[in-house]
């Protein structure tokens, strides 16, 4: 009887850890910051807005996030992911950094660059996206 035990409090403490890893594979990954988007598929999909990202991605699955700053924070977002640019677009006063970590799994491509993290800044606010920002700016 107390193996019986024993093996049923082993069973349960691996039920609890895997339970703890599925969570953390779903946290939000950007902290902080305003208007918290979370993608349901392609370009196309729709786009949801949350207060409660953690919640809105254990409940359904998720192919990109992003989320808006006050102020320009390109270089902490770089530094903070270990992202390398692989290029620059600008317009309408928007300049758009298309980067590469290892930090995050996932990827697009775009002209023949791998990419997983966008950073896009007006120096007044940064919006940080991956493996795009699909919302507006």
């Amino acid at each position: 009887m107390r193996a019986l035990f024993k093996n049923l409090a082993l069973a349960l403490a691996a039920l609890v850890c895997l339970a703890c890893v599925f969570v953390l594979r779903r946290a939000p990954l950007f902290a902080g910051g305003y208007g918290y988007e979370l993608y349901t598929g392609d370009s196309a999909a729709p786009v949801l807005v949350t207060r409660a990202p953690l919640r809105d991605k254990l409940l359904r699955a998720v192919a990109g996030e992003s989320v808006r700053y006050a102020g320009d924070r390109v270089q902490e977002l770089l530094a903070e992911f270990s992202a390398q640019v692989r290029f620059l677009e600008e317009a309408g006063g928007v300049t758009n950094h298309y980067c590469y970590t290892p930090l995050l799994a996932g990827e697009t491509w775009l002209y023949g660059q791998r990419v997983n993290l966008h950073i896009a800044c007006s120096g007044e606010r940064t919006a940080v996206g991956t493996p795009l920002i699909f919302g507006g700016f």
